[in-house]
């Protein structure tokens, strides 16, 4: 058994947890990541997440501040426009269409969009050369024990951890959080998402679309060009019957009726990678903290995957942590640190978490007066310039 003394230890080797690391040793701090799973080699290597992720404004920020931007950029596609339809019928038409421009806010974009596997394996790349970072990928978190100055971990090899400050980005099922004892609320939707990347006939231009109907959104993200030909990725809600049977689909035919649930808005699509398909919840952890134990990303939070919130509020727990570590090394995993970002972060996930579930459920209704009140809805927030630059700003998590 080998015995490590560090800064932080990490468990979960997704994007936050890639972050948080990069964070705290862009800091001088000495890390320790585990994660079972390796990255991804390629799109269709099993495992892939296939969604996309636009990184907001402070997002990317954080990434240019800790040095892993530039491995990014290349590979990324600016996001200038969210264009939100509200949908009726079937086959869906679309009846009430606003386009929300990033120029309001004064920025040349909302963010940059880049594939979640992409971004992933692009990470674990460049965090794999840093000093010290000790990446164990292939490895798993066990056990935990705490004690008021340190937190000890031991990994599924047998190794132990020894760490200031334990971080839990292991995920919606976090074993971390388990350990610690922290329990959550749960909120299910009996939706699930396909998520797939497409070519389509139209120029996307660096739009965003959302096209909302009974059952769920159907989300365009902006992808950069791939053999010449126009890509989005895509997120598709259902309820759960519906994805199941989609899912089941041969591609020409998912194709197909991924073309007509798009109302066709960037022409004919054809599939360019396997689907993965999820359930659909919201879920908050009942607190953020533990002694020694801090929770981020999906192990303190699910949304559901509208308005590009999800990966945002993650990061921007890493944010916050990092700022808190900056401040005062000395108090990195003390009560008084846990405290200040549980304090800090507590409110904004709760309220996010709460807008969100509700948005999802007015989005997916098909009782015709809801129906008539998103469609309302979307026309005030967008036709009102001070209602729609605040929800904007609010959007952006500024």
């Amino acid at each position: 058994m080998n015995r490590t003394d560090v800064d932080i230890f990490i468990s979960g080797g997704g994007i936050a947890g890639l972050t948080a690391a990069a964070a705290f040793a862009h800091q001088g701090l000495s890390v320790v990541l585990v994660d079972p799973s390796t990255p991804p080699k390629a799109i269709g290597t099993k495992g892939s997440d296939l969604r996309s992720t636009a990184f907001l404004a402070p997002a990317q920020d954080l990434l240019e501040n800790i040095g892993l931007w530039s491995a990014l950029a290349d590979h990324a596609e600016p996001l200038k426009t969210l264009r939100v339809i509200d949908c009726q019928g079937h086959p869906p038409e679309p009846r009430t269409d606003r386009a929300f421009q990033s120029t309001d806010l004064g920025a040349t974009s909302f963010g940059w969009n880049l594939p979640n596997w992409l971004t992933r394996k692009v990470l674990t790349e460049t965090l794999a050369g840093a000093g010290n970072v000790d990446l164990r990928l292939g490895d798993g978190f066990a056990r935990l024990v705490t004690r008021e100055g340190e937190a000890i971990v031991t990994l599924a090899s047998g190794d132990q951890v020894r760490a200031r400050l334990a971080i839990a980005a292991d995920g919606r099922s976090s074993p971390l959080r388990e350990a610690a004892g922290i329990a959550c609320k749960t909120t299910r939707y009996g939706q699930k998402a396909l998520a797939f990347i497409v070519s389509h006939d139209a120029a996307h231009h660096n739009v965003s679309t959302e096209l909302y109907l009974s059952g769920g959104a159907f989300t365009t993200v902006p992808l950069p060009n791939h053999e010449e030909k126009h890509c989005s990725a895509i997120v598709w809600m259902n309820d759960g019957a519906e994805a199941v049977r989609l899912q089941a689909l041969d591609d020409e035919a998912f194709a197909q009726a991924a073309t007509q649930r798009s109302c066709s808005v960037l022409g004919e699509m054809k599939l360019l990678s396997p689907r993965n398909v999820w359930p659909i919840v919201t879920q908050e952890a009942e607190r953020l903290t533990s002694q020694r134990v801090a929770l981020i990303a999906e192990a303190a939070h699910v949304l559901p995957p509208i308005g590009a919130q999800g990966l945002n509020t993650s990061l921007r727990d890493v944010a916050i942590l990092s700022e808190l570590a900056a401040a005062d090394k000395g108090l990195i995993g003390t009560r008084e640190f846990l405290s200040e970002y549980a304090k800090a972060r507590s409110r904004d996930i709760h309220l996010r978490a709460q807008f969100i579930d509700l948005y999802n459920r007015i989005c997916r209704s098909d009782m015709s007066k809801l129906q008539d009140l998103r469609s309302a809805g979307l026309k005030l927030v967008h036709d009102v310039a001070p209602l729609r630059r605040t929800i904007m700003t609010a959007g952006m998590g500024r």
